[in-house]
């Protein structure tokens, strides 16, 4: 991954942040959907110069991003991405977010509607941890990219990595990059087959195209 350059006003970047930076071509056009508070898009503007927009469920995520300076709108990936136009955007990203929405299948549908590629990262529901919580314990386990308890998270649909690669071949999409981090943050080997990034792989980022 590149080092992040000096003056850049992001406070510890997640990892996936910077897989995902490394993913986007200069200059492109970029819609962040479930943006958070910007840190995404502020690390795109500073290291790959996109023109970038974002929509933010939250009130609280809208204000954050204004005040870092960010073109964000208020929406619900799950019913207001309809419109946006086609093709009107290089990428369309969805970090960590595609757990929490209530139809991901039409979710991903629509960034490969709206985007010429997708970028989409997610906790992996089939790592050996959270395997091993539900075998010994019996519970919904609650790990570092899973912190909520099961009564109150909002995430609702919870998939794997070899899951979410059935879907993307549901789709007719294919794969152009993809990479899974471990426990540390560590990439996991790109030659290990599926079934070994979705045993060891904490967390996964795919880079999507029609």
């Amino acid at each position: 991954m590149n080092a992040l350059p000096a003056g850049v006003p992001v406070n510890a970047p997640r990892v996936d942040h910077l897989v995902i930076a490394d993913l986007v071509e200069p200059g492109s056009r970029v819609l962040d959907v479930g943006c958070g508070d910007g840190q995404l898009l502020k690390l795109l503007e500073f290291t790959r110069a996109v023109d970038g927009r974002g929509i933010e469920i939250s009130q609280k995520g809208v204000n954050e991003c204004v005040a870092r300076g960010l073109s964000v709108v208020q929406g619900d990936a799950d019913t207001d991405l309809v419109d946006y136009p086609d093709d009107g955007f290089d990428y369309v990203i969805l970090s960590q977010t595609l757990q929490a929405t209530r139809r991901p299948r039409d979710v991903i549908e629509q960034l490969l509607r709206i985007g010429r590629k997708a970028i989409v990262s997610f906790p992996n529901f089939g790592h050996w941890r959270v395997r091993l919580s539900l075998f010994f314990k019996g519970r919904m386990p609650v790990t570092e990219d899973l912190p909520y308890s099961w009564y109150d998270t909002p995430n609702i649909h919870f998939c794997t990595i070899r899951d979410f690669v059935n879907l993307v071949e549901e789709l007719g999409a294919s794969v152009e990059k993809a990479t899974a981090l471990d426990g540390n943050g560590q990439k996991i080997g790109l030659s290990m087959p599926w079934w070994f990034w979705n045993f060891f792989g904490q967390q996964a980022v795919f880079l999507l195209k029609r």
